[in-house]
C-alpha cells in the first residue's frame, strides 16, 4: 500500500495551481481584454475549487467559488475585466494559500473583507451559485436558435484513477438539450490484457441545444488539459453514426442494450476518423515522462554520490600503486561510471532560473501599486539552469535587491518625465552562464547611486576616514556594510540598512561575489556571480609546501612554469608577462606561511573571475580531482582564503581555495604596487 499522504499531494498540486492563477492574473493586467487569459484564470479557480472540495477543504472551496463566479461573469461579458478586479483576486489568491496551509484557522474576518473588495470590483459578482440559477429560471424566456453539435472526446487511460467520472460529463451534456450518445469500444483489449482501472472507451455525442458553444466547453473545463476533444457544428438532420452489430457482440449480455432511447449510452462500435487508443497511449506516456520527487531525496542521493566519488578516488589511488592490471581496469571503469553518475546527478539538481524570476512579477506588481510608480519587469535568460540549492538561497537576496532598485533607483513618473525619460521605469532580471558560474544581474534605468551621499554616510558611520582615497568600486561596495543606508527616512521598503548586508552574506556563503556598476542618471546594475553547483566540482589538486589544496577547475585559465631564478628576479614586483599583458601573482607559500623552501621548478596557475586575472604560485600540480565539497566548521568562518574542504583518496583533507577572494587580493596588491611605482 502506498504511504503517500493524499492531503500532502493536494497541497503540492494546489500550490502549482495557485502559481498558475497568479501568473494568469499578472498577464491579465497588461491585456485586460484577452479572453484566453480570462478563461485560463477561470479554469484554475474551477480546478482549485473542485480539488479543495474533494479533499475536504470546504472553506477553500466556498471562498474560491466566489472568485470563480466573478470571473464567470467576465467570461460571459456580464462584467468587464478591470485592474481593480485583478488586484482583488490577487489578494484573494494569497488568502487561498492561507486556507490551504491552515484550513482550520480563523479566516472569517479576512474572507469577508476580501469578498467585499471582490464584490466592489466586479459590481456584485460574488453571489452564490444558487442565486444565479434562480435568477436565470425566473427571467423571461428568450427563444434562441437551436444548433446541433457533434462532440467526440476521449479521456486519458488513468482518468478514473484520478477521480474523473465520464458518466458525470455525459449527464452534463444531456442537460444541455436533446442528446444522443454512442460509445466507441474499439480500443478495449482482450480480456487477458485488460486493466480494470483503465478507461478504454471514447464517445461520439450529438447535442441539439440553444446553449452556445462555450456551454459545451464548460462541461469539460475540469479535464480540458488532459483529454482529446473535437467539437463541430453539424446539420441537425445529419446521421452521425450507426451502431455496429459486430461491436455489440463484444459486450457481455448484461451490458447490451435492448431498446436504445435518446440520451442512453450505447456500448457500440463506430468508425472513428482517427484511432483514439494510440492517442491515449501517447498521452499517458507523456504524462509519465516526469516524476515528482521530494527534494530531500535528491539531497540524500547527492550525499551518496559524493561518498561514492570519495571511495572511487581512494580506489584509484590504490590501483595506481598496484601492479595488478585487473585492479587498474576495474578502477578505471568505476571512475568512468562514477563520473557519469555525478554528471547525471548534477543535471537532476539543475533548475531553470525562470522558477526564481517568476516570483518577482507579483512583487513588482504590488510595489508599483504601493509606491505609485509605473514599473515594467523584463526577464532575460530564464532557461539558464542553476543548482536547486542556489535557487532557494538566492530568493531572499534578490527580493532585497529588487526592492532597493524600486525604492532608491527608480524615480516617480513625474520626475522621469521631467528628465526626458519614459514614464515607466524598467527593472531587468537576467541570467547567463560564464564558465562554472552563473551571473544574475538586477538592472534598473533609474537615477543611479549618489556617490557623495554614500561617502558622507560612510564617513559619518566611521566606515572610512574623512578624505580617504577609494576607487569607485570600493566606494560602491560600502553600501553592503552592516547598517548602511542612504535613505532619508525609513519606509516599508527600505531604510533600515539590513537588506544589502543580508545580500552580501548570502552570496559569500554561496562562494559568490557581487559587482556593481552605476551611472548617474542612467541607473545601476548589480551582478551576482554564483557557482553552478554547491556539491561536487572538478578541481585542480596542487601542493604548496607539505599541504595539498584544490583550485576549482572552472576558474583555471592556464598553467605556467616559474623557475627559481624568475622567482627571485620578480621579488618586490610580483608580475608575469602573459601575451603582452602583466598579470599579478601571489606566492601561496608566503600567503599560507608554510616556512618551507620553494621547489626548483615552481608552477603558476592563472585563475580568473570574469575579466580579472591573477596567478597562484604553487610547488607542484598533482592533477585533476573530483572534489566533493564539505563545509568548513564554525571555527574557520574567518579564514578568508578557503571556501570549503574535501577528502582525498588517502583520507587526508585538502582545503578548497576561494578563487574570488584570492583574485581580489591579487588585484589589490597590483594596485598598491602600481601606486608605489
Amino acid at each position: 500500500m502506498s504511504s503517500t499522504d493524499p492531503i500532502a499531494v493536494f497541497r503540492t498540486e494546489a500550490a502549482e495551481c495557485l502559481e498558475q492563477i497568479e501568473a494568469g492574473l499578472l498577464d491579465l493586467t497588461h491585456q485586460l481584454d484577452d479572453k484566453a487569459l480570462i478563461d485560463a484564470v477561470f479554469r484554475g479557480l474551477h480546478t482549485l475549487k473542485g480539488s479543495g472540495s474533494m479533499f475536504g477543504f470546504d472553506a477553500l472551496a466556498a471562498f474560491t467559488h466566489h472568485c470563480e463566479t466573478a470571473f464567470d461573469r467576465v467570461r460571459k461579458g456580464e462584467a468587464p475585466a478591470t485592474a481593480e478586479l485583478v488586484a482583488a483576486v490577487l489578494d484573494a489568491r494569497d488568502h487561498m494559500r492561507a486556507l490551504v496551509d491552515d484550513p482550520n484557522g480563523d479566516h472569517d474576518a479576512t474572507s469577508q473583507r476580501l469578498l467585499a473588495q471582490l464584490q466592489a470590483a466586479v459590481g456584485g459578482a460574488a453571489k452564490p451559485a444558487q442565486q444565479v440559477v434562480v435568477a436565470t429560471t425566473t427571467a423571461p424566456v428568450v427563444m434562441a436558435k437551436r444548433k446541433t453539435w457533434r462532440i467526440r472526446f476521449s479521456l486519458p487511460l488513468n482518468a478514473m484513477i484520478n477521480g474523473t467520472n465520464p458518466l458525470g460529463l455525459l449527464d452534463e451534456l444531456r442537460d444541455l438539450g436533446e442528446c444522443d450518445v454512442l460509445a466507441n469500444t474499439s480500443a478495449i483489449p482482450a480480456l487477458s490484457a485488460l486493466v480494470p482501472t483503465e478507461l478504454y472507451l471514447s464517445w461520439d455525442v450529438t447535442v441539439t441545444t440553444e446553449q452556445p458553444r462555450s456551454a459545451i466547453d464548460d462541461v469539460f473545463i475540469f479535464v480540458m488539459d488532459d483529454m482529446q476533444l473535437d467539437v463541430e457544428e453539424i446539420d441537425g438532420n445529419a446521421v452521425v453514426a450507426t451502431p455496429n452489430e459486430a461491436a455489440v457482440s463484444m459486450v457481455p449480455p448484461a451490458m447490451a442494450p435492448v431498446a436504445p432511447a435518446a440520451g442512453e449510452i450505447l456500448p457500440v462500435k463506430r468508425e472513428a476518423p482517427a484511432p483514439v487508443a494510440p492517442v491515449a497511449d501517447q498521452r499517458q506516456a507523456k504524462a509519465t515522462e516526469s516524476v515528482r520527487v521530494p527534494a530531500e531525496r535528491l539531497d540524500e542521493l547527492m550525499d551518496r554520490v559524493g561518498e561514492l566519488v570519495i571511495a572511487q578516488s581512494r580506489l584509484s589511488q590504490l590501483a595506481s600503486a598496484s601492479a595488478d592490471i585487473g585492479l587498474r581496469s576495474v578502477s578505471e571503469e568505476i571512475e568512468r561510471l562514477s563520473g557519469e553518475l555525478r554528471d547525471t546527478m548534477m543535471v537532476l539538481r539543475m533548475v531553470p532560473v525562470a522558477s526564481l524570476f517568476s516570483r518577482f512579477r507579483r512583487l513588482v506588481h504590488d510595489l508599483a501599486r504601493e509606491t505609485g510608480k509605473v514599473i515594467e519587469l523584463v526577464t532575460e535568460g530564464e532557461t539558464t539552469e542553476v543548482d536547486k540549492t542556489v535557487i532557494e538561497r538566492l530568493a531572499d537576496p534578490l527580493v532585497h535587491l529588487v526592492r532597493n532598485s524600486i525604492d532608491h533607483g527608480l524615480e516617480p513618473p513625474e520626475e522621469r518625465l521631467a528628465t526626458g525619460k519614459a514614464e515607466a521605469g524598467t527593472i531587468t532580471l537576467s541570467a547567463r552562464q560564464s564558465g562554472g558560474e552563473v551571473i544574475i544581474s538586477i538592472k534598473d534605468d533609474g537615477r543611479g547611486i549618489n556617490r557623495e551621499r554614500v561617502r558622507a554616510k560612510a564617513e559619518s558611520s566611521g566606515l572610512i576616514q574623512p578624505g580617504q582615497q577609494l576607487s569607485d568600486a570600493e566606494l560602491l561596495q560600502l553600501i553592503f556594510a552592516p547598517g548602511f543606508s542612504t535613505a532619508a527616512q525609513i519606509t516599508n521598503l527600505s531604510g533600515r540598512g539590513v537588506g544589502m548586508d543580508v545580500v552580501k552574506k548570502t552570496v559569500e556563503a554561496l562562494r559568490g561575489a557581487i559587482d556593481i556598476v552605476s551611472l548617474p542618471g542612467q541607473g545601476s546594475d548589480v551582478s551576482l556571480r554564483i557557482p553552478l553547483t554547491l556539491a561536487i566540482i572538478d578541481g585542480l589538486l596542487v601542493r604548496v609546501g607539505a599541504g595539498r589544496y584544490v583550485i576549482p577547475l572552472s576558474a583555471v585559465e592556464e598553467c605556467l612554469e616559474l623557475s627559481l631564478e624568475e622567482d627571485l628576479r620578480s621579488r618586490g614586483r610580483s608580475f608575469i608577462s602573459l601575451r603582452d599583458s602583466l598579470v599579478p601573482f601571489l606566492r601561496l607559500r608566503d600567503v599560507f606561511h608554510t616556512g618551507t623552501k620553494p621547489d626548483v621548478h615552481q608552477k603558476v596557475v592563472v585563475i580568473s573571475t570574469g575579466t580579472e586575472r591573477v596567478g597562484l604560485v604553487v610547488d607542484q600540480i598533482i592533477g585533476d580531482h573530483q572534489t566533493v565539497i564539505k563545509s568548513m566548521s564554525k571555527l574557520h568562518n574567518d579564514v578568508a582564503h578557503f571556501s570549503g574542504a574535501t577528502i582525498l583518496g588517502d583520507g587526508s583533507v585538502a582545503l578548497i581555495l576561494d578563487v574570488v577572494h584570492l583574485v581580489t587580493v591579487g588585484q589589490q596588491q597590483e594596485a598598491h604596487l602600481r601606486a608605489a611605482g
